[in-house]
């Protein structure tokens, strides 16, 4: 960043809050004696910036100090401009008319010339989102309880069960296509990760009431991954890298390691575990899990029902053999 532009930057930082003089060159990525000699120039040009000293103090603008009306050059326009298009792509979202016009007034303002210079690289870059046809009518609601760190309850949907939960709320993100609330979680104890398309209803309330009795499946339940992600390791066989491959959300993450030799490295969001037992269950043999220990034993697991099963049926099918064929002698 040139030295012009950096000072403009941290006058903009200004409007907003104090800022020290550390907390600026973590921003701006430069050494602490560079921001405070761009403080001195700052000064030198007039502009009314008075240090607080203090635990809690920082650089200050003087109230009522403000910049002229906003100017984009290609680089920030075109970083504007990539990020509001990656939004476009989400399912759903509480900004799904403000992000269209967003794009339209940028658009509207900026020069001729500099449009025509970044539009070629906008149709050739994106932030790929997986399409997903989920809804979540709650979500603005669900942001304006975080931010206000209110309690809600809410009828949530999990893939083997419905219940209420009386969650407080503490982080809205997108991943993978989908919306997430971490949230802390009354009646499990801890915090966790919940699809925000699943909740089926919402309302504030004071705060939690007393937990209800578990249940065997609640037990299960509470033993599942914790932590919004588990970190999901496997080798693959030339078969099995080109069916992961397919998979849209990662695909991107197959890697070559050896002649014959294939390895997937990804972070699972903790509410598609399931899904992840039965995707590499269904490799087979393709596939051998390194990471983590309790997807090993799930997937031993669910090979261990299905040779019971046809074990039994073999079985079956051996005796009804045997009588026919005494039955034909």
């Amino acid at each position: 960043m040139r030295r012009m532009d950096r000072l403009v930057a941290i006058l903009i930082a200004l409007q907003q809050r104090p800022e020290t003089a550390q907390s600026l060159a973590d921003k701006f990525e430069v050494s602490r004696r560079t921001i405070l000699r761009d403080m001195q120039a700052l000064a030198e040009m007039g502009v009314p910036i008075w240090a607080e000293p203090g635990p809690a103090g920082g650089f200050r603008l003087m109230e009522g100090y403000r910049l002229p009306p906003l100017q984009l050059d290609s680089q920030e326009a075109l970083t504007l401009l990539f990020a509001l298009r990656a939004l476009t792509r989400l399912a759903d979202t509480p900004f799904r008319q403000a992000r269209w016009t967003v794009i339209d007034k940028i658009r509207a303002v900026l020069p001729k010339p500099m449009l025509e210079a970044i539009e070629p690289v906008l149709d050739r870059v994106e932030i790929e989102v997986p399409e997903r046809k989920v809804k979540t009518p709650h979500l603005s609601e669900l942001m304006e309880h975080a931010a206000a760190s209110r309690w809600i309850r809410a009828d949530y949907r999990s893939a083997s069960s419905r219940r209420w939960l009386e969650l407080l709320p503490r982080r809205i993100f997108a991943a993978h296509g989908f919306w997430y609330c971490e949230a802390y979680s009354a009646f499990h104890g801890e915090t966790r990760t919940f699809r925000v398309d699943r909740m089926m209803s919402i309302k504030a309330i004071d705060g939690p009431s007393l937990n209800p009795p578990r249940t065997s499946r609640d037990d299960a339940e509470v033993r599942a991954p914790a932590a919004p992600f588990v970190r999901i390791v496997a080798r693959l066989t030339y078969r099995g890298a080109l069916l992961a491959e397919q998979d849209e959300h990662i695909g991107e993450r197959v890697r070559q390691i050896a002649d014959d030799e294939w390895e997937v490295d990804f972070d699972c969001p903790a509410e598609e575990w399931h899904w992840a037992v039965r995707f590499f269950y269904t490799l087979g043999p393709d596939a051998e899990v390194m990471e983590p220990e309790r997807l090993r034993r799930e997937i031993a697991g669910m090979a261990r029902q299905v040779c019971e099963r046809y074990e039994r049926h073999a079985g079956r099918d051996g005796h009804r053999a045997g009588r026919q064929e005494f039955d034909g002698e």
